[in-house]
């Protein structure tokens, strides 16, 4: 519509408080520029190469902090109008194609699998317009069991989730959260799926699917060719034919599409991880549903709110705007996430600042689960300015087909050699090359002149699984920052592939987080030299009585203050944000270093890239610590060696500086007045770092740091003091 009577399916709004920040975030960017004026005129000052390092730092963190205030700059807030869309569209909804993806039956239970699947199939929307997909890159017999499993229980769940319009519609987050229920009904329903759980969990301890199960299957006859979950052929299973008439729920209604599948796998050929895996999917979902709009989610990424199909139908069929939009992102959201964060897993500033922020700039970057996606734009569709989209046309291209024929005829689609020689992952599907396929992938669709939406409804749409202890949480952001600093050194490269295609704000905003593992190097030095200078006497900052301190104490106690206020808007704690400057120290001196390294590693042809998964299981004691805030470490890592070193360098300066202070005679007072931001900064890295010294030194149980680690790090410590003392 372009009529006077149009009335939009959304509205965006921006929040106030806009031009209050702008100026606040002006006068920090003056105290920077004097800072690095003091740097310049008093750059013969004692402890020269000290001096000169801190300078080069402040340089660099001087330029992300101005990168960063892109997403910063013009944040806004969108709000949709559902009724708005049943009235126009109710009859011309497009079909819609769930992926849901795992790859470890072991790393990611059957039994959560299956229950992010049934919260999908729940969703409020026509099931004969809805088909879910899981695809298994590991080939289990157990996922595939598991998915028999849910089908049957589907024909009670969606019909009972309906009827009591219940939220979650996952089967174990709503029985977890409802156990004081008085219905009969409920009652039922819970013993159903207790004991569908019961006996997926037998199946997983027994480690195989009983004889008798996979008898009375024909599906289980194609594990056959099975050697490996590296080396099998095409498993393709259509385990519930939406267009079947007798597939129908307890009530008689329709039900949605179920389709199992695991891509060939092959040795010699190279699979691409999920990129593949969601290529896979988008060819064989052409054949059999080919729904208009793609829906992808991780296995762990339920479905929380069963509008959240018609929340993005709002973006994407608004007859004003609507076709601009590729791809509608939710935020990644955890229903695991203690009251005071202590991994800082939550992603609370990035999904409440700045993905709003990138959305006044043509839109977020794509996150790999939670996204609305074209199915036509995923598959390679440029934006053009006369582009409408018809929501008529048809979903299903083989609708005559059997079921069998259909299966048969849709695996090579799923095999190894079917995208030789063809743009799948270049200029079709999700892009390749990249363990972020996910961002280059929405970073080429955006170059392609399409712009994205941001939508973080009241209700969270999908709530997964947070990391529970503190090596998953630096192995996942190691994954994240290697990925995004191949990104900006790829063609992919917003400062380059994208220049003059999208805004210069977004792609300042994708540079925040491809820059992510380059802060290591400015941050693990300034963590230890101005400690080490401490221990020596050497002041690296303005005395106390100097008016140059005032610069660096207005940057730092605004950056600081402002971070503390952007936190707690943005819903978290005091304590919560106290925990994010901690994970943030470890995540930069240890994440983002080995990223950097096996990044310039991966350059030179010395290292390989490898897709990491993130363990959505947990011990029970390790849990209990969880529950209680207790920092875990339980394994011997390299990145534990790291962080343990730096802390226990800061901890060792800062006794050393106490102890010569009391026997020179001068006094504490005396060495705060010379080196009064040096004592600060050491000693609030040894504050910072308490959790870390009790696992060090004081914790007995199984979460505790490993004495093997203690010892070497402590030496590597000592040795840091002395050999320093000794240079100087």
């Amino acid at each position: 519509m372009g009529s006077e009577g149009y009335s939009p399916l959304f509205e965006t709004k921006a929040p106030k408080g806009r031009v209050v920040y702008r100026v606040f975030a002006a006068s920090i960017f003056v105290g920077i520029c004097l800072i690095w004026s003091y740097r310049v005129k008093f750059v013969g000052g004692g402890g020269r190469w000290g001096w000169l390092g801190l300078f080069a730092a402040e340089i660099w963190f001087g330029f992300y902090w101005v990168i960063t205030q892109a997403p910063r700059w013009n944040p806004i807030r969108r709000r949709t109008f559902k009724h708005k869309l049943s009235q126009r569209h109710e009859g011309e909804f497009p079909g819609v194609d769930i992926f849901v993806c795992t790859a470890d039956p072991e790393m990611e239970p059957p039994a959560m699998v299956i229950s992010t699947v049934l919260s999908v199939m729940a969703y409020d929307y026509l099931p004969e317009k809805l088909s879910v997909y899981l695809s298994d890159d590991a080939g289990s017999k157990l996922t595939y069991y598991a998915l028999m499993e849910a089908s049957q229980f589907a024909k009670h769940w969606i019909p009972f989730c309906k009827k009591f319009n219940i939220q979650p519609r996952s089967p174990a987050a709503y029985f977890a959260s409802h156990t004081d229920h008085q219905s009969k009904e409920v009652d039922f329903i819970q013993t159903l799926y207790k004991d569908m759980e019961n006996r997926l969990n037998y199946a997983v301890k027994l480690g195989r699917v009983p004889d008798e199960i996979q008898s009375s299957s024909k599906g289980f006859s194609q594990w056959e060719s099975y050697a490996s979950r590296k080396d099998h052929d095409t498993f393709l299973q259509i385990v519930i034919d939406g267009r079947d008439p007798k597939a129908k729920d307890v009530e008689g209604s329709v039900l949605p599409t179920l389709v199992y599948l695991a891509r060939e796998k092959r040795p010699r050929y190279f699979h691409n991880f999920k990129a593949g895996a969601m290529n896979a999917l988008l060819r064989v979902s052409s054949q059999i549903s080919n729904g208009q709009i793609i829906l992808n989610v991780d296995c762990d990424m339920y479905s929380n709110n069963s509008d959240a199909i018609r929340d993005a139908l709002c973006f994407l069929m608004d007859e004003e705007k609507g076709h601009e939009i590729a791809y509608v992102q939710f935020p990644q959201l955890f229903d695991n996430i203690t009251k005071n964060e202590i991994y800082a897993s939550s992603l609370r500033v990035i999904n409440e600042v700045e993905l709003p922020g990138l959305d006044s700039f043509g839109g977020p970057l794509y996150i790999g689960t939670g996204c609305f996606h074209r199915r036509d734009v995923l598959c390679g569709k440029k934006y053009s300015k006369g582009y409408r989209n018809d929501w008529n046309s048809k979903d299903y291209r083989n609708s005559g087909d059997d079921v069998n024929e259909l299966e048969e005829k849709s695996k090579h689609l799923a095999s190894c050699s079917y995208e030789e020689n063809t743009e799948w992952g270049k200029e079709m599907g999700l892009r390749y090359g990249c363990p972020v396929e996910d961002v280059i992938t929405g970073l080429s669709i955006q170059s392609q002149g399409w712009k994205s939406v941001y939508y973080n409804p009241e209700r969270g749409a999908f709530l997964g699984v947070a990391p529970t202890s503190l090596i998953q949480t630096l192995v996942q952001h190691k994954r994240w920052s290697e990925g995004d600093l191949q990104i900006l050194l790829s063609r992919y490269s917003p400062t380059r592939y994208a220049r003059g295609k999208i805004s210069l704000g977004l792609r300042m905003g994708y540079c925040t987080y491809c820059l992510w593992a380059v802060n290591s190097l400015a941050t693990l030095y300034y963590s230890i030299i101005p400690s080490l200078y401490l221990l020596r006497g050497i002041p690296l900052f303005p005395q106390v009585s100097s008016p140059w301190l005032i610069p660096f104490t207005y940057v730092i106690f605004s950056k600081y203050a402002g971070s503390l206020v952007e936190y707690l808007l943005a819903g978290g704690t005091t304590l919560g944000w106290w925990n994010e400057q901690r994970i943030w120290l470890y995540k930069r001196t240890s994440s983002y270093l080995f990223a950097l390294i096996d990044t310039v590693l991966k350059t030179i042809g010395l290292s390989d890239s490898a897709f990491v998964i993130t363990a959505k299981v947990i011990d029970q004691e390790a849990s209990e610590r969880y529950e209680k805030e207790i920092m875990e470490f339980g394994a011997s890592s390299p990145m534990f060696t790291i962080i343990a070193t730096v802390s226990l360098v800061n901890l060792l300066c800062f006794l050393g500086m106490v102890k010569k202070a009391v026997e020179s005679g001068s006094g504490l007072v005396m060495t705060f007045q010379a080196m009064a931001l040096q004592v600060v900064l050491c000693g609030t890295l040894v504050v910072i770092n308490w959790p870390l010294y009790e696992g060090l030194f004081f914790r007995t149980d199984k979460g505790k740091i490993p004495s093997s680690l203690t010892i070497k790090s402590f030496t590597l410590a000592l040795a840091t003091c002395i050999s320093f003392s000794l240079l100087l």
